[in-house]
């Protein structure tokens, strides 16, 4: 499952699928071409993003790969 907490490194091994949709939300990543780490709420917050983003954010990724929390 996909938290705030997961690192960027993880996120991106677990779930690769993830990346085109960080690149649609201007959320760099490690496949973009410049390293980044940090968790993707640290991440999130630094391009702007609040707590209600960060949570649609995280919800939307889960669907996407289909880990919705129940």
């Amino acid at each position: 499952m996909i938290t705030r907490t997961i690192s960027i490194e993880d996120l991106l091994s677990a779930y690769p699928e993830t990346v085109g949709y960080l690149i649609s939300k201007n959320i760099p990543c490690l496949v973009c071409g410049e390293p980044l780490w940090g968790t993707l709420e640290e991440v999130a917050r630094d391009n702007g993003m609040n707590d209600e983003d960060i949570n649609a954010l995280v919800d939307e990724m889960n669907r996407m790969v289909g880990r919705v929390q129940a």
